[in-house]
């Protein structure tokens, strides 16, 4: 037994020093994105007992960022269950991996600290807005039939555009014609384009290489083409004239690339001005005047991870600046993959959105502008627990493709099929309507002007109230607004409203006082000066702080009516007995009356008296079941102006 424990620190030393080593190693591959290379060290390391924060963020993250959501699911709970604190971050990547087990309750759970630790986050604030998600993205379920195309190989089979009769996407299946360079990444072959011929029903066959002057020894993916199919967009590694690009820290990025089809060959291939050696720009789509390029890129500006931006094509490769997405699309996460449609819709991938885990499909309709309006999960069976992308549809006959890395696939992403059997309504109209009206009396104000702004109170539309007070503007669904009433002689009055993600009527009432309002004998100032009820806490007689800030106004309206003589009459709940209620009452009356002289009011001007419960405003008398809210009600100050 002796020797064994004499012997134990050297072994332990040697152990430590074999994991040290191996972990400087791993951290050099995932430091160059060499994640594969990466986790195999680390699960090494993992398996002889090691354990800390950064091996399983590591590990995690290198599945997670491989799109093996289970897998990092794995070592993410290993994670948390070390109780360290750990970035927001790693709450939101967690419940997305738990997404991707259906455990949808745990998920939601880590969603809930996610919002309290980063309740700023885009992605956050989506969620605390949609909590029953799940439910809404069930009920949008169910509008498509889905079958996976004969086309897909062992390795990434994904993205695609239509060209005529064929079907173009990507693959790292290897080829026989050209070197097999593959990335540390993934370890897979890189992406080619291939040309599958389509059939009407939507099947494809017969996958061949698209172009050798097109494709090179790296990446290429998702092109776009132009109606007449002379020129394409397509995405490809910074590679350039056969020499390859590399940003500050050696990492390959992504570009977009143009090229135009002059006797059947792809010529003139040249990079969009836009590109850099700094970001990535990839996934191009056309609007459909192909008067506007829209694109993935993480390029300065960026919410996230990847935002969508769109620039204008004002020439032969000519182009405006990029400006990303307005409104809620973007956020923090991946929007990434947009297609758009003959009827301007947007179709695009998020893992920020709400959705069912990893990459969703989600679907908005762009308005005149460009810009998006409400954003819809497409729902299942398109989106499910892993990643679902690069999805496009040809609306006449309802028919299109998307690719996921799913389970029951062949390979590590698949091509999948599908025909639209309930379309998806994206026309959503909002009606903002309200009335006008005077807070004191309820009289209707007409010919008011009502202003409509956008949530960074741009103005949109200015109109009047009509002779019955009433305003109307048409909205769009799913956004934040301002309307601001006037009229002279009242108050400007201004409130916020946000539009519910369905066509329908939202209803925005403004009620505003009269600059100049009369006072007179018997005119109870609380009411007159819009004060709220001067509350009391159970049992208390002392002047709360948020009960000081409204005594302010009546302190005001005094000094500067010095005639006024003002009866102070306080009142209790039904709670205690009748007696111990009148003298609570009376000490309230009291303290408010010495508050008021304390600030300068002269104690002639002021009377006060306890009215206990005999003055109830509502059902809560003795032996009558209420809420404390409803009893609070009834702890209250009035200020009854009994001498001008």
């Amino acid at each position: 037994m002796k020797t064994i424990l004499k012997n134990l620190p050297l072994f332990l030393l040697v152990c430590f020093s074999v994991n040290a080593q191996n972990l400087d190693k791993a951290d050099k591959n995932y430091k160059n994105l060499a994640y594969v290379d990466a986790i195999k060290t680390y699960e090494k390391v993992a398996e002889k007992g090691y354990k800390s924060v950064d091996l399983f963020q590591k590990l995690g993250n290198s599945y997670y960022f491989n799109a093996k959501l289970k897998e990092a699911n794995k070592w993410y709970a290993e994670l948390f269950a070390m109780n360290q604190k750990v970035e927001p971050e790693y709450y939101y990547r967690y419940s997305q991996t738990l997404k991707a087990t259906e455990d949808y309750a745990k998920a939601d759970q880590y969603l809930d600290k996610f919002y309290a630790l980063s309740g700023n986050d885009k992605r956050a604030s989506l969620y605390k807005g949609q909590k029953n998600y799940k439910s809404t993205i069930d009920k949008n379920s169910g509008r498509y039939e889905v079958k996976i195309t004969d086309i897909n190989s062992k390795l990434s089979d994904y993205g695609a555009a239509m060209y005529g009769d064929q079907l173009i996407f990507s693959s790292s299946r290897e080829s026989a014609s050209m070197a097999k360079v593959s990335t540390k990444w993934t370890s897979n072959s890189f992406l080619n384009l291939y040309a599958a011929k389509r059939a009407e029903n939507g099947s494809l066959s017969n996958p061949q290489k698209f172009s050798n002057s097109v494709n090179s020894k790296f990446h290429e993916d998702t092109p776009v083409f132009t109606k007449n199919m002379k020129i394409v967009y397509f995405t490809r590694n910074n590679y350039t004239k056969g020499k390859v690009g590399k940003d500050q820290e050696e990492v390959i990025l992504l570009k977009l690339y143009r090229a135009s089809l002059v006797d059947d060959k792809w010529i003139d291939i040249v990079e969009v001005p836009f590109n850099s050696d700094n970001y990535s720009v990839a996934h191009p789509a056309l609007s459909p005047d192909e008067k506007t390029l829209y694109f993935a890129s993480n390029m300065p500006g960026t919410k996230g991870q990847s935002d969508i931006f769109k620039v204008q094509i004002t020439g032969d490769n000519t182009y405006s600046v990029p400006v990303n997405l307005t409104g809620s699309l973007n956020t923090e996460g991946r929007e990434t993959f947009p297609y758009i449609t003959e009827d301007n819709e947007l179709y695009f991938a998020s893992d920020g959105q709400p959705g069912l885990g990893g990459l969703d499909i989600f679907v908005t309709k762009l308005n005149k502008e460009g810009n998006p309006g409400g954003i819809i999960n497409v729902g299942a069976p398109i989106n499910g627990p892993m990643d679902d992308f690069a999805f496009l549809i040809d609306k006449p006959s309802r028919t299109g493709y998307f690719s996921s890395n799913r389970d029951g696939g062949v390979g590590l992403d698949d091509i999948y099929s599908f025909k639209e059997t309930k379309v998806i309504e994206l026309d959503c109209n909002q009606e903002l309507s309200g009335i006008i009206t005077n807070s004191e009396t309820g009289e209707v104000l007409s010919n008011a002007k009502v202003t409509l702004f956008d949530e960074n109170f741009k103005e949109l539309q200015a109109t009047q109230s009509d002779d019955k007070g009433n305003y109307n503007f048409s909205v769009e669904c799913n956004k934040k607004y301002y309307v601001r009433g006037e009229k002279e002689e009242y108050e400007t009055k201004e409130a916020p409203v946000k539009t519910p993600n369905k066509s329908g009527k939202t209803v925005l009432p403004l009620a505003t006082a009269k600059k100049i309002r009369e006072i007179k004998v018997g005119t109870d100032l609380a009411k007159t000066l819009e004060i709220p009820i001067i509350y009391f806490d159970l049992d208390k007689s002392y002047i709360r702080k948020d009960a000081a800030l409204e005594l302010e106004k009546v302190l005001v309206v005094m000094k500067l009516n010095p005639t006024i003589k003002v009866d102070v009459r306080s009142h209790t709940d039904s709670r205690q007995t009748f007696e111990y209620n009148d003298a609570l009452s009376d000490r309230r009356a009291k303290s408010t009356i010495a508050w008021l002289i304390k600030n300068g009011v002269n104690a002639n001007r002021l009377t006060g008296k306890g009215y206990g419960e005999s003055q109830l405003i509502n059902k809560c008398a003795d032996g009558v079941e209420c809420s404390e809210e409803e009893h609070q009600l009834n702890r209250r100050s009035e200020f009854i102006v009994v001498k001008m």
